[in-house]
């Protein structure tokens, strides 16, 4: 066989391998997520299968420590379901009650300064614009319950698919737990015999990887929720709304740029429409954008750092540049999964690429 005919095949099959991917897409993000969870549920099966019984020399078994660890993995996704379900309930038909026409008014002096501004830009009459009217209208029909009731029977609807998923990923997650290698043999047999080595290698260094990053990642968020309600405690807000703008902030921080920002916003907003202190509203997103900033300079000069080391291994402007591609082809999601994702093609690149210059250079830190 030519090597132009090699070349054809090996790109036919990587068609087909891709088609199928893609037309099997539920099962493949099931087999995904169940090893993600394997990753991270894997130090705690290590160190049940390292304990003795008793006085005994009897270890635990492995399919044993497999199901231990997979039920703590759910009661911490039940518990913090348990936790903060209630509050974003709470909190949606606070929200459905608002006095609209009342919030806009308690930002009337800076709202006018603005209209006046448009109307002198774009040569509007006096009187035939109301930006504080404007604003009502656009939040008005976005906290109306009707909304949220169709939002939460629209979320009833996808239960029955989320079991489904529930159950394939933790039927798949037991036996990645209980046969580590499982996971590693499902994709090595997608590949000749003589790349063995080279995909084993690849295999390790992403599992090292990853259990570095999601640990760091879910380390990141729980940290910087309770510093974010801790502060707010501090600041006067009710546990209620503390724990749910730190929950939000916990949460949205894992999104590289975007996530702080949004965070603020969301905080802002939640902090000032739910408050009943006699506080100003300025003064009061003061506290919040402060108490949230100051948990973002921890996370920026202490969290991260001891953390991750250094986790991206890569130039600013070229991790910049690789969530900006990532964000523009899969938004928010794809933001959040680049530097993983992005560490894991430069990993297999070094293996199999590295004759390139370009791959050489990528790579060089890893």
């Amino acid at each position: 066989m030519s090597k132009l005919q090699r070349y054809i095949v090996a790109a036919v099959i990587t068609a087909v391998v891709v088609f199928l991917v893609w037309y099997f897409s539920n099962v493949v993000t099931y087999i995904l997520i169940a090893a993600v969870l394997a990753i991270i549920g894997k130090p705690l099966t290590d160190l049940l299968t390292g304990l003795h019984l008793g006085r005994s020399k009897i270890r635990i078994p492995k399919a044993v420590a497999a199901l231990l660890t997979l039920i703590v993995i759910w009661l911490v996704v039940v518990g913090l379901f348990w936790l903060f379900v209630p509050i974003l309930f709470q909190k949606l038909n606070q929200f459905s009650s608002l006095n609209i026409s009342q919030i806009v008014a308690s930002f009337q002096g800076p709202l006018v300064s603005l209209e006046h501004m448009i109307e002198k830009v774009f040569s509007i009459p006096d009187n035939e614009f109301s930006l504080a009217d404007a604003i009502a209208g656009q939040i008005r029909p976005l906290l109306n319950i009707n909304l949220i009731n169709n939002l939460l029977s629209s979320i009833v609807g996808t239960i029955g698919s989320l079991l489904i998923a529930i159950f394939s990923i933790s039927f798949i997650t037991f036996f990645f737990l209980k046969e580590s290698t499982l996971f590693y043999d499902m994709v090595i047999i997608m590949f000749p015999k003589k790349y063995e080595q080279n995909i084993s290698r690849a295999l390790d260094s992403v599992t090292n990887l990853l259990i570095r990053y999601f640990t760091g990642i879910v380390s990141e968020s729980g940290i910087m929720t309770v510093l974010v309600t801790v502060g707010l405690l501090i600041f006067g807000f009710s546990w209620h709304d503390a724990l749910i703008i730190a929950m939000f902030v916990g949460v949205l921080n894992v999104i590289p740029y975007l996530g702080p920002i949004i965070g603020i916003a969301i905080g802002i907003f939640i902090g000032v429409v739910g408050s009943t202190s006699d506080l100003s509203v300025f003064a009061l997103m003061l506290r919040i954008a402060g108490t949230i900033l100051f948990a973002q300079g921890v996370d920026n000069f202490i969290l991260q750092p001891l953390l991750y080391s250094n986790r991206a291994k890569a130039h600013p402007l070229e991790i910049f540049l690789v969530i900006l591609i990532a964000g523009s082809m899969a938004g928010v999601l794809g933001m959040l999964l680049a530097i993983p994702a992005y560490n894991v093609i430069r990993v297999f690149a070094k293996e199999f690429f590295y004759n390139f210059r370009v791959v050489q250079k990528l790579t060089e830190k890893i």
